[in-house]
């Protein structure tokens, strides 16, 4: 990548491998996360972690157990006071959820351009966990970089509250961490339109909840 996004592309990747680590340290220390089928994350090259959003814990659990740094999409809300100056130091992309944040949408395909890992949570928001409803913007990433996503299931997370630290899963939890086969969605005739966003947007969504379904048989969740 050339040009005066070059620099900060950098940074960003310094500041996910520096992410990486403080997340290793946390997630281990607070709980027990247990990841399955790391293996199957490319060793190189851009790929498109999706992972599934019961609670604000799974997105630090996705990092301390992939093998690689992960660079997420992270809403505006979260970058208030000195949380925004740590989200940027460690490369987490701040996006708009509002509308379609051009600036965003920029810094993640750059993400990808340059051969680094995506995190995305498709299903938007915190709810159920269980990828019911996906935006299109995940089909978006993956038509137009041909970046494999990798399904991410988070299990664990929101089933039970912690007493020292209401809100958050109780400590030494094990949380199971499962990650699926990388497929590349393909758009007919290799358009992407609104349609052809759709369509895309439905097929990942059922191999999203296939692997979810098979997470859970895994790991007895």
């Amino acid at each position: 990548m050339s040009g005066s996004g070059a620099p900060e592309a950098a940074r960003g990747a310094r500041g996910a491998v520096v992410g990486r680590r403080i997340a290793i340290g946390i997630m281990h220390s607070g709980w027990r996360p247990r990841a399955l089928g790391t293996w199957r994350v490319p060793a190189a090259g851009p790929v498109i972690l999706a992972g599934n959003h019961a609670h604000n814990v799974d997105g630090p659990l996705i990092m301390a157990t992939s093998p690689r740094p992960v660079r997420f999409l992270v809403k505006k809300e979260a970058f208030v006071g000195p949380v925004a100056t740590y989200l940027r130091a460690i490369g987490q992309l701040r996006v708009d959820r509002d509308g379609t944040d051009r600036a965003a949408v920029g810094e993640a395909l750059a993400v990808l351009a340059d051969g680094g890992v995506l995190g995305i949570f498709p299903e938007g928001s915190r709810g159920e966990g269980d990828f019911a409803a996906l935006r299109a913007g995940l089909a978006y990433f993956a038509l137009r970089s041909a970046a494999p996503i990798v399904p991410v299931a988070v299990l664990g997370s929101n089933e039970a509250r912690g007493r020292l630290i209401p809100g958050f899963p109780p400590l030494r939890r094990r949380i199971d961490v499962v990650y699926g086969d990388p497929f590349t969605p393909a758009a007919a005739g290799g358009r992407r339109t609104r349609a052809a966003l759709d369509e895309a947007t439905l097929a990942i969504q059922e191999r999203l909840a296939a692997h979810l379904k098979e997470a859970r048989r895994l790991t007895g969740r």
